[in-house]
């Protein structure tokens, strides 16, 4: 009797200490690629504000509260692997989607602006250099994050991830913008962030896809 009693109770205390020691590697691993992450694009963020400054570029504006907004995400992600808790992660996952979509809103209304009252942009090398610096720091923060997504099996961070690379192109438009501006067609730069306003809805939708699909087959 007392022998059967005992290996029962010396499994379960193993076998809570080994769920525990998971979930504390989780942990950690999830802290690191979302700090990593969150440093790269508030730097990529910072020095696309100083170059927005000279310039006036409502393209640039718009990649860069994007930019904002996309390291912001990095807080309720950063809180959910600190307590180590899949619920908080998921509504992180749902904060991501949020974010997102308010950022594209706040980049159409000012290209919409911009369009009613033109004004001229400047510095058109530097514009350019601010959509290059997009591109990389969003490159490197969404191999971080897609990667840590996939060893923790963490559909907000993969969705993140895969957010933060679909950006890169997004940052782009930018020189895409310099170049048009330089040629002398000076609406195009209000266009192409409205044009990227609605590549950033578009971001929104998959976000919200991945994330829903992945905690979908999580609960299963």
């Amino acid at each position: 009797m007392l022998r059967g009693h005992a290996h029962p109770h010396r499994h379960d205390h193993g076998h809570s200490h080994g769920l525990i020691h998971h979930s504390i590697r989780r942990s950690r691993a999830g802290l690191r690629a979302v700090g990593l992450s969150l440093a790269i694009l508030g730097l990529t963020a910072l020095a696309q504000v100083a170059i927005f400054l000279t310039t006036g570029s409502i393209a640039l504006l718009a990649d860069l509260i994007h930019n904002f907004g996309d390291a912001a995400t990095a807080i309720p992600l950063g809180l959910a692997f600190l307590i180590r808790s899949e619920r908080a992660e998921r509504v992180a996952g749902y904060f991501v989607v949020l974010a997102i979509f308010a950022s594209a809103c706040v980049a159409a209304y000012e290209a919409v602006l911009r369009l009613i009252a033109p004004q001229d942009v400047e510095h058109l090398g530097a514009l350019a250099a601010a959509g290059l610096i997009g591109y990389a720091g969003n490159w490197l923060a969404a191999i971080v994050r897609t990667n840590a997504g996939r060893r923790l099996s963490s559909p907000a961070l993969i969705a993140d991830g895969n957010h933060a690379k679909a950006d890169a192109y997004v940052s782009l438009a930018v020189v895409a913008s310099a170049v048009a501006v330089a040629l002398g067609v000076d609406l195009a730069d209000p266009l192409i962030g409205l044009g990227i306003s609605a590549l950033i809805m578009r971001i929104t939708w998959q976000s919200w896809c991945t994330v829903r699909d992945g905690h979908r087959g999580q609960s299963h």
